[in-house]
């Protein structure tokens, strides 16, 4: 591999040719650009992705006067991380079995009817067939 070339600053102007009236003060950064800024070896909050806001938005529309308590909405959001990674296995196994790299609705609404039982499947199945519907048509 050949030696990269070296840069070379870009030549500035000497002081005496510029005039001292068109000189600007420094200038101040601006206040949002300051806040940006972290200080050193502080590290940025991760934000914990839940299903929180998701499961109170249907709780609303299935029991509009009907309130959650925050362990029986952990409780929920567990239960709803579990049944996602159950589903990503086996639509991943599936994509194995099948030599293909990618997963697709197919390998997901497979797993969908292996994992869920009986009318639940049915329902999630019709239910994620009218949400990529939706998508594809928008």
């Amino acid at each position: 591999m050949a030696p990269k070339a070296e840069k070379k600053p870009a030549a500035k102007k000497p002081a005496e040719e510029e005039p001292a009236t068109e000189k600007a003060p420094a200038a101040k950064k601006p206040k949002a650009e300051k806040r940006r800024g972290r200080k050193k070896g502080s590290k940025a909050k991760k934000g914990v992705e839940t299903y929180k806001i998701y499961i109170f938005k249907v709780l609303k529309q299935v029991h509009p006067d009907v309130g959650i308590s925050s362990k029986a909405m952990s409780i929920m959001n567990s239960f709803i991380n579990d049944i996602f990674e159950k589903l990503a296995a086996e639509a991943a196994k599936l994509a194995r079995y099948n030599k293909k790299p990618t997963i697709t609705s197919r390998e997901i609404q497979t797993s969908v009817r292996l994992v869920l039982p009986g009318e639940l499947a049915k329902h999630a199945v019709s239910e994620g067939t009218k949400a990529v519907t939706k998508f594809t048509s928008s």
